[in-house]
This record gives structure tokens, sequence and C-alpha cells, in this order.
């Protein structure tokens, strides 16, 4: 299976008193595949998935299967600190139905480059499903380095993809030029709507968006339009949702794009702590940037 266009990091629906809206969820599967996405992926960081318990992650990825029902991939986020429960989280999904994997780097532990490989290394052995690595140093505190992200592909063929969400676009180009447009059957997909465009030019695959949450349609036409060449159209619809992108993040994923779904009528309801309601002034901003967009 080739991991490439736009995979939406779906929002876990809360009701207000914060249990699942799970029916919440279908809607927006539903939307989702309506929109013509490339593929989903439950019980992310943008999910949440550090708040939910282990019945809450089982319904959660049995609802995102049951809906997308073979329609589109459904990648699992089976992210943990600790590589035996990794591989545990990768089991279980596998075992209801996960068409891939998503794991970001360890987080807290702070493992060396060495102890990254291994990490994986246990994984892949363990597991067989497509995983894609998931390199984000601002949420683990530590960097994938090039060397060790060519290691763990050209070593370790389950792994298929990467989600770089690093920031630096050095490091994203290098790892374009020197892994992908060497091996084969591996792509880089963007972990940073901002840098959907930028690490396209460069021969990225696609993104792992945030945004598409909200607005599914337009982030698949510019991912469409740069995959097939056509850079200045799809720079032209880049600029017209980059007050998106930046407000997107205007406090920590994902208050900001729950906080926006909600007003434009979404299933999102709120964020569990310790994610906190938005600032009035981040309100505020939220609400000019959807309204200068025509999106309430």
């Amino acid at each position: 299976m080739e991991t490439k266009g736009l995979y939406t990091a779906l929002v876990t629906p809360f009701n207000q008193d914060g249990s699942l809206d799970l029916a919440g969820l279908a809607e927006n599967i539903e939307f989702q595949i309506a929109s013509g996405v490339d593929g989903i992926i439950p019980i992310g960081t943008t999910g949440e998935a550090p708040t939910l318990d282990d019945s809450e992650k089982i319904a959660v990825i049995k609802t995102s299967i049951k809906v997308a029902n073979g329609r589109i991939p459904v990648m699992v986020g089976a992210t943990s600190n600790s590589t035996a429960v990794t591989i545990a989280n990768c089991k279980l999904a596998k075992e209801l139905g996960a068409d891939s994997l998503l794991i970001a780097t360890p987080y807290y532990n702070k493992p060396t480059q060495d102890g990254i490989y291994q990490h994986f290394q246990a994984i892949t052995s363990a597991v067989d499903l497509p995983i894609m690595v998931y390199n984000v140093p601002g949420r683990s505190g530590v960097n994938i380095e090039t060397s060790t992200v060519e290691k763990i592909v050209t070593t370790l063929p389950k792994i298929t993809s990467i989600k770089e969400a690093s920031g630096n676009i050095n490091q994203i180009a290098d790892v374009i030029n020197q892994i992908q447009n060497k091996v084969k059957n591996f792509n880089v997909l963007s972990g940073d709507d901002a840098l959907t465009i930028p690490t396209m030019v460069f021969g990225g695959k696609g993104i792992v968006s945030v945004v598409s949450n909200l607005v599914p349609k337009q982030l698949k036409q510019m991912v469409d339009l740069a995959l097939a060449g056509d850079f200045k159209a799809a720079t032209k619809i880049h600029f017209e949702l980059l007050p998106l992108f930046k407000t997107a993040f205007v406090e920590s994923n994902p208050i900001p794009i729950k906080a926006m779904m909600s007003l434009a009528k979404m299933k999102a309801g709120p964020c569990r702590l310790p994610l906190s309601n938005l600032t009035p002034e981040s309100q505020e901003v939220i609400q000019k940037t959807l309204r200068n967009l025509n999106l309430i």
C-alpha cells in the first residue's frame, strides 16, 4: 500500500460532559470520505490519544474502521513511550482491522538514535502492517536524524513512509533526496499544513493534515494539484488557506481546530484536560479567520 496524498489526523469528538461522541466521529468520517481524502488517522495527537483509556481507544478504532468500510485506508495511531506497549497497541489495531500504523518517536524518554532504531526494529519484528514513522521533536523531545531514518527505512521494509514534522525544511529536503528518491515504496509526507507545498516542491508525496478536519475538499484539491506538478495552482490554494494554517496552531493542537469545527457546526466538542479552553484572545482570532474565509 503506497501512502501518499491527503491523510486527515482526526479529532476525537467529545460530548460536553467529556464522554466520547462516537456518532459525531462517524459523521466526521463520512464527511472526510465524501470530500475525497486518501486516508484517515484516528488515535493520534490530534485525536487526544493520551487522554483516552483503552476501552475508548478500541471504540474509536472500531468506529473508524466500521464507517470507512474499506472505502479509504484507516491508519491507526499506536504511539507510546514504551516499546512493549507500542507493540501491544499495534497488535490490537491489526486485530481490529487497521490498514496501517502511525508511530511517533517515543516521548519523554529521549532515546538515543540507536534506541530509536531499536524501537522500530522491535515493532516491525512483532507486527505485520505498514508503518508510518512520525518525526515530531517538538512533542517527543528528540529528532530522528536523517542517517537514522535511512537506517530504519533501508533495513526495516515495513516502514513505508514518514510524517515529517521537524519543521526543518533542510532536513525534510535531505530525507526526500537521500532516502525517498533512492528507496522504492517509501514516501515523505509533511506533518505541518503550512509546509505542505514546500515539502511537495522537493518531491514529498502529501500531508498528514490537521486543518483538513475542517476543509478537506480544499486540502485535497491542493495536494492533488501538487502531485500533478501544477504548483502554481496548488500554491494559490495554499495562500488562500494560509491564515487557517496559522490559526490552527495559535494554541496547542487540537485546541484551535476543535474550536473552529465547533464554530462551523461540526462535531468536535471540548478538549480533555490538560488541554484547556481557548483564551478569549485566541477565540477572537479564530472567529475572525473563519469569517474572512466564509466558513462561519
